[in-house]
């Protein structure tokens, strides 16, 4: 599935075939949620508004669209990867399953560490969408790229999050512009779960350049060396301004 907004539909049906779906945000999202072009960017960016929620913009709808493709799709476990990424090596997807439960990405016991700050607000702000006691807090990190998360636990999760607020899962996690639907599920299947229908895996399969300047061709290549040997792909954050035909050519794809 390809999550995009409903003014690029158009351009990304190109890339359906048997296998890939283009899927419409409003087939996703409530249609009291409305995608504008933001004049405080110059009309550069978009940014979504509604009455019930905090103004978002587009990383934080991105994630509303990985919750929502749950009541979409059909298959029992939904693997996420960013545009940003670029798979390198061969995969296969069974590493996110064994002896019927899935992978969850988790590293623990990281926001114990001094920084992550905005992990730490990421993390409250889930334990708040789901009705925990606030002084039950988490050390954990479940923020990465290339992720496995069970469809019937996310359906699970956004009736939680409406059965504690008496309202809709996306005016709840939208109340907050500080959020991450990584630590959101993770605290679901962890806090509330303990666990159930998954096991914890904390090496991650893409290695993603999150901040800084973009790479030199140099610092590129150096990046790539760099990979773990269970890393198949890497990232470069879409902020960072990484030219993508650069990126093609590097990984020889062009």
């Amino acid at each position: 599935y390809i999550l995009v907004e409903h003014r690029d539909v158009r351009l990304f049906r190109q890339l359906e075939t048997g296998r890939r779906t283009v899927v419409d945000e409003r087939e996703l999202l409530p249609r009291w949620l409305h995608a504008f072009d933001d004049p405080l960017s110059l009309f550069r960016r978009r940014v979504w508004l509604s009455l019930k929620t905090q103004p978002l913009r587009g990383w934080h709808v991105q994630q509303l669209r990985r919750i929502a493709i749950s009541a979409h799709a059909s298959q029992d476990v939904l693997i996420f990867c960013d545009s940003d990424v670029a798979f390198l090596k061969p995969f296969d997807c069974a590493a996110f399953w064994r002896d019927g439960k899935a992978r969850l990405f988790r590293r623990d016991g990281v926001l114990a560490d001094e920084g992550h700050e905005e992990h730490r607000i990421w993390s409250r702000n889930a334990g708040s969408a789901l009705g925990i006691d606030p002084s039950r807090t988490s050390v954990h990190d479940y923020i990465s790229t290339l992720i496995a998360w069970r469809r019937d636990t996310v359906l699970a999760m956004c009736g939680e999050i409406e059965k504690v607020h008496g309202r809709n899962w996306v005016e709840v996690v939208g109340s907050a512009r500080k959020f991450s639907e990584c630590m959101i599920y993770g605290r679901y299947v962890d806090d509330l779960l303990q666990g159930a229908g998954h096991f914890h895996g904390s090496e991650e399969f893409c290695r993603v350049h999150w901040t800084g300047e973009a790479l030199s061709d140099h610092e590129f290549r150096r990046f790539v060396a760099a990979m773990a040997p269970e890393q198949v792909s890497i990232g470069m954050q879409s902020f960072i301004g990484t030219d993508i035909g650069r990126i093609r050519r590097l990984i020889g794809l062009d």
